[in-house]
């Protein structure tokens, strides 16, 4: 009890000073830089020190005076800029305009200051409209650089008057803001980034505080790909790191931006997540650098190129003051910085000059990591075993090897099934890790793999790909399968399906270091079975919004399972489902596990016996991180222990009529939008669909 109460009494004190934060009013100029660091940044550089000098006489470079304002009322910019009907110049423009912002506050030459409000002032005066593909990107993007401009002149500038005040805020807020105010999380995770990078900026130069609480909210608990969680995995790994490496140094930038203006404001989210920013960035710098990485699906190695204009530099600075060593960070930073003009020239704080904390390690977290199908190369055939190699009948042997209780051993490759594949009692089906992948062609229905009979029993599957998608190859876009899967009539298979006619005829079913992905139903869906064991596997990106629709299909559902543990796994992004569901199930072990970003909640919970659910990290879920619901008795006899639980939606942990019910040693983190972290009622509620009357 005492430990549950420290941890309740830290959670209130962060909660106290977040809001204290929040409440306070806008200092100015504050968006990128307050007027410390603007002097500081002025004082390095007349004084002539490195690195101030060296970019500021680049940046001088890159913004000649004699930049032509081009301007459109109707900007059209389609997918990666075609067709470009004023996109390109907007761009241009933004850019433009910090950087003379940024030179006038240095030379104090008003021309730098005047060319700025010229490119300001046009553009609030013509445009009105943004269309196609990228019109959201091109704003997100755009907008901060703006900002910047309009808030150093602002403040620091006498020409600027209140008249251009109200022009560029009518321009953001009538032709920026109404793009972005719903973000775009169904997008890669790189356009929030920017989303709310922009919208902070128009919120500091609006002096809109619920606009600005509203974009750090989203920061740390937006949905699908849109959070700092969703998109930076607890060991670095980027949504985006499977598309191209490109993409996720824009996305990591776009974040720390973000995360820059919060913190100018006094509001830290840079050590969010245990330092996620910082982990994304190590993870990245460090395949950048040709080191190998451990990664979910595998790492593209497309646009490699070090990027100076993603944040780097800054993002190294700040950790370094707060006393986090970033090796592969300030590797990168010492190759490009000769190249950095302005996000180089704006990268320090006054408040962290003279500061050198002894640097400590980052740390990320190594529950149920890695996770699946190993990546090994030199795998050794079981003494005895059934080879089966790609193109065999893989059913046909395990039919005639059914009651015999051998291992049959899947050499590596792809092996394409066109009808569901039936496991026998005593099977043993083992593979080469990554390299052993089981495919299935749409004509398969209903489940990938089934129990070949209600009574199956002694059956281990381990070490093996159970792929959901049409490829297995990382597409450009990792969005587009999820789109495809999203569908409503998209191919409704689920991935492994052991289901009783009676309770607990199944027993003795064991998968470990198993990969079930990218099915549009449940991943893996056990019902009516004894002595059930989940080992080390990763079942991730099931359940969509298949018939008969979402929150039915999860990433893994144990339903009447007496017995059994499930540990050192990973649920992870459900797109319509949660993370791990118990139904009637007694005597259960749920422990060591990663459960996050799932659609729905981490853990549900219904009308189960004797469950423990201890140190498990649980964060990012849409809906709680656990939840146990009443549907006609309550479940009881539930322990929920020891436990991470951050940044989902809901309540860390909810329950309603649970009998003999303990919840302790729980770490709490931003739960939801209340204070409170724990729901804990006897109330005999059901969980419905909430409805709002106006």
């Amino acid at each position: 009890m005492r430990t549950h109460l420290k941890f309740a009494v830290v959670f209130l004190i962060t909660v106290f000073v977040f809001v204290g934060l929040s409440a306070q009013t806008f200092i100015h100029p504050g968006i990128d830089m307050c007027r410390e660091d603007l002097e500081l940044m002025k004082n390095k550089t007349l004084a002539g020190e490195q690195p101030w000098r060296g970019a500021f006489e680049r940046l001088k470079a890159e913004t000649p005076l004699s930049f032509e304002v081009k301007t459109y009322a109707h900007v059209i910019s389609g997918p990666y800029g075609k067709p470009d009907i004023g996109g390109s110049d907007l761009s241009k423009g933004a850019v433009m305009a910090y950087n003379c912002a940024v030179l006038w506050y240095i030379t104090e030459d008003k021309a730098y200051a005047e060319k700025a409000i010229e490119i300001i002032g046009k553009w609030s005066e013509s445009l009105r409209s943004l269309d196609e593909n990228n019109a959201k990107l091109l704003v997100a993007l755009s907008g901060y650089k703006f900002c910047n401009a309009a808030e150093i002149l602002r403040y620091t500038y006498p020409g600027w008057t209140e008249n251009h005040t109200a022009a560029f805020t009518e321009m953001i807020m009538s032709v920026y803001y109404p793009l972005l105010r719903f973000y775009f999380p169904q997008a890669n995770g790189n356009w929030d980034g920017a989303i709310m990078h922009t919208l902070l900026s128009i919120a500091i130069f609006t002096n809109d505080r619920p606009l600005f609480d509203n974009a750090v909210y989203h920061y740390l608990h937006g949905k699908a790909n849109g959070s700092l969680i969703k998109y930076i995995f607890p060991n670095g790994q980027c949504q985006e790191t499977t598309r191209d490496q490109g993409h996720v140094q824009m996305g990591l930038g776009e974040f720390a931006g973000a995360a820059r203006i919060a913190y100018t404001q006094g509001v830290d989210l840079f050590s969010a997540g245990d330092n996620r920013l910082a982990l994304g960035y190590e993870y990245t710098s460090r395949f950048l650098l040709g080191e190998d990485i451990f990664s979910y699906g595998e790492p593209s190695h497309r646009d490699k190129d070090l990027r100076n204009d993603y944040g780097i530099e800054y993002v190294y600075q700040h950790y370094k003051a707060q006393g986090i060593d970033m090796p592969y960070t300030r590797s990168i930073c010492d190759k490009v910085r000769d190249k950095s003009s302005l996000i180089l020239l704006t990268a320090f704080r006054a408040a962290f000059q003279g500061k050198t904390p002894e640097q400590r390690p980052l740390i990320c977290s190594k529950i149920a990591y890695p996770a699946g199908a190993l990546r090994v190369s030199d795998f050794k055939i079981p003494e005895g075993a059934i080879v089966v190699s790609p193109g065999d009948s893989l059913q046909q042997i395990l039919d005639n090897e059914a009651g015999h209780k051998r291992t049959i051993f899947l050499k590596a490759g792809e092996y394409t099934m066109n009808k569901t594949l039936k496991i026998h009692s005593g099977t043993h089906l083992i593979g080469e890790g990554t390299k052993t992948v089981l495919m299935f062609t749409p004509s398969v229905r209903t489940a990938a793999i089934m129990a070949a009979t209600p009574d199956m029993s002694d059956v281990v599957i381990e070490n093996l790909i159970i792929e959901g998608a049409r490829e297995h190859a990382a597409g450009f876009d990792p969005n587009a399968g999820r789109f495809e899967r999203q569908r409503r009539y998209a191919n409704n298979l689920a991935g492994i399906s052991f289901r009783s006619e009676k309770n607990y005829s199944l027993s003795g079913i064991t998968l470990r270091n198993l990969s079930v992905i990218n099915f549009s139903r449940t991943g893996v869906y056990i019902s009516g079975a004894k002595n059930v064991k989940i080992e080390a596997c990763d079942f991730t990106e099931n359940g969509t919004f298949v018939v008969p629709g979402p929150r039915l299909q999860h990433n893994l559902l144990l339903q009447r399972v007496d017995g059994g543990v499930v540990r050192d796994s990973r649920f992870d992004t459900s797109l319509h489902g949660a993370g791990v569901v118990l139904d009637h199930c007694r005597s259960l072990d749920l422990k060591d596990c990663e459960i996050a970003r799932n659609a729905w909640h981490g853990v549900l919970l219904s009308e189960c016996s004797g469950i423990n659910i201890s140190e498990n990290l649980i964060e990012g879920n849409d809906g709680c991180g656990i939840l146990s619901e009443f549907l006609y008795k309550g479940s009881s006899n539930l322990k929920i222990r020891k436990n991470r639980i951050r940044y989902n939606n809901g309540y860390g942990v909810e329950a309603f009529a649970v009998k003999n019910l303990s919840v302790s040693g729980n770490c709490y983190d931003r739960n939801g939008k209340l204070g409170a972290q724990e729901h804990l009622c006897s109330d005999l509620t059901l969980q419905m669909e909430k409805i709002s009357v106006d």
